[in-house]
């Protein structure tokens, strides 16, 4: 037993030893990472040519515009106009496209976050608040930033990321995936609350979002069933999302006299209030060009976090990625990207949790065979579709070509505006269900929130239930619990704008648990479950 709880509890950790590994050079993890990256650069491009690329592709390309299109209005929303859908699809773009290109860990899918989007809009109320110009603010402290995050990059920062444990990862994880689906409940409980309401109107926005989440939930499934051949299930599980929004467009389309709401997509290319493309940055006094430093060390705060918190869930042990990645040129690629959205009054982009594990897992080969349930003794009941973390993922088609693509399409959407528009706002809602609850159910922090409601005889065996008592499994996830309503208090509060600082406090919050809980119990609370080498193998998907 303490053989397999030592081999449990180092596996992150040997995991990211390469990774995180402080070299004490200037650009010496940076330059590592490329080295590490450099023999993958070609076979990146000839591992993307599969079946599973283009399924990922089709469904990634309209949850990114989806992602777009809901931030982007957001954005919108909270700076009167000045950023919109139009810079944030621009945005999604550009940058999705150049870290396919340069990342170390293309995987990583970039776009706009609820917490950005969030400190966005408090800075330009603070701009309101002084009578200041908001976009060349904006740019300033973008550029500044970008800045600050290449310094980082380059004095090996992302370092800090091994005192980060899953206790931080997962309530930031969680926290994502509920602003996701309470953004898309909230599209769908709006008409009903509109004045004057409209019933068809309201009914079919529904109709429209439910059925997008449960078509793409049931085809996504599809291949744990015994019908039909394997290949076909195989087809309808990595196109299941595409099929879903196919068929739900079809149907709206179908009934033309029931409206629902257009995409707020303008019908010409062009920025949202027809300003310039380009900043004057110089409009505005030196004093203020050196204030701007201020805000720009949370922004980067907020950034460095979220990009490499984000990465960090990507890399996952459990992820079983063979290729590596490299946190620092992550950074450096991000900041860059930062400092030339900020010249243009584009929207900040960076990993986006969401969307990079949703990638992931449309890229990989799982398995979750009867005999897994049987001898991790589940109860008879207790059905395959049963998500309780004993699928697992035995490989994933590492690669460059599905994000570059994803991001071309992006581009090419600007184009396609008008085509665009056809599908629903509601269909695109129900994409954002589909991938909040899909990342909810892919962490431990969720699957251990379930035991609350569980009969204790019939708790998964994972590693934490074999090895630590339940009651210690629910104060720590009630901590986590807490963490996350804090945060989610925090995000929208007067104080909002020191939300980043929030999240950092996480760390130091979780080396104070060691003053309550046992250290080993900490240990296999905080592990990834490694999947035996035995099954693995040389598996290739």
């Amino acid at each position: 037993m303490s053989s397999r709880r030592s081999s449990v509890s180092d596996a992150p950790q040997a995991h990211e030893v390469g990774l995180l590994t402080y070299t004490g050079r200037l650009g010496g993890g940076l330059w590592a990472d490329v080295q590490r990256k450099l023999p993958f650069y070609t076979t990146d491009f000839k591992d993307g040519l599969h079946s599973k690329a283009v399924a990922s592709v089709s469904f990634l390309f309209f949850a990114c515009l989806a992602n777009a299109i809901a931030f982007g209005g957001l954005t919108s929303v909270m700076t009167d106009g000045e950023i919109g859908i139009v810079e944030m699809i621009v945005a999604t773009a550009f940058g999705g496209i150049l870290f396919a290109l340069l990342s170390a860990q293309p995987l990583t899918i970039l776009g706009g976050t609820g917490p950005i989007v969030i400190f966005t809009g408090l800075l330009y109320t603070m701009c309101r608040r002084f009578d200041l110009p908001f976009l060349p603010v904006y740019a300033w402290v973008g550029v500044w930033s970008g800045v600050l995050m290449l310094v980082l990059a380059v004095t090996d920062a992302s370092a800090l990321m091994r005192f980060f444990t899953r206790f931080v990862d997962e309530i930031f994880a969680v926290l994502i995936a509920v602003i996701f689906i309470v953004e898309a409940a909230r599209s769908v409980v709006s008409p009903f609350t509109a004045s004057p309401r409209n019933d068809a109107t309201a009914l079919m926005t529904m109709v429209l979002a439910l059925g997008t989440f449960l078509l793409a939930r049931n085809f996504k499934t599809f291949l744990q069933t015994r019908y039909i051949q394997r290949r076909f299930r195989e087809f309808v599980a990595d196109f299941g999302p595409t099929i879903a929004i196919a068929l739900m467009t079809i149907f709206a389309l179908a009934l033309p006299e029931v409206k629902v709401a257009d995409v707020a997509i303008p019908d010409h290319f062009g920025t949202t209030t027809g300003r310039p493309w380009l900043v004057d940055m110089f409009s505005v006094p030196v004093w203020l060009i050196l204030a701007c430093l201020g805000p720009a060390i949370l922004v980067t705060v907020l950034l460095f976090l979220d990009q490499n918190i984000t990465t960090r869930l990507v890399n996952s042990p459990s992820h079983a990625l063979r290729k590596g990645g490299g946190y620092h040129l992550d950074l450096a690629v991000v900041a860059v990207i930062t400092a030339v959205c900020s010249v243009f009054g584009l929207p900040w982009i960076v990993a986006a949790t969401v969307h990079s594990l949703n990638h992931i897992k449309s890229l990989a080969t799982t398995r979750r065979p009867v005999e897994t349930y049987l001898s991790q003794g589940f109860g008879a009941n207790q059905s395959e579709d049963d998500d309780s973390g004993a699928e697992r993922i035995l490989a994933v088609r590492e690669n460059r070509v599905s994000p570059l693509a994803i991001h071309l399409l992006v581009a090419a959407s600007i184009f396609m505006l008008p085509v665009i528009k056809k599908v629903p706002i509601e269909v695109l809602f129900g994409l954002f269900l589909f991938m909040g609850f899909a990342t909810l159910n892919g962490t431990d922090f969720y699957a251990r929130l379930k035991l609350w409601l569980t009969d204790r005889n019939l708790y998964p065996n994972t590693h934490y239930v074999r090895h630590v008592p339940w009651k210690v499994i629910h104060v720590f996830t009630f901590v986590q619990v807490l963490c996350l309503v804090v945060l989610w208090i925090l995000k929208s509060s007067p104080v909002g704008i020191l939300f980043p600082l929030f999240i950092a406090m996480l760390v130091p919050l979780r080396l104070l648990l060691n003053r309550w809980f046992q250290a080993e119990h900490l240990a296999l609370l905080d592990a990834n479950e490694q999947a035996d080498d035995e099954s693995m193998g040389d598996f290739r998907p």
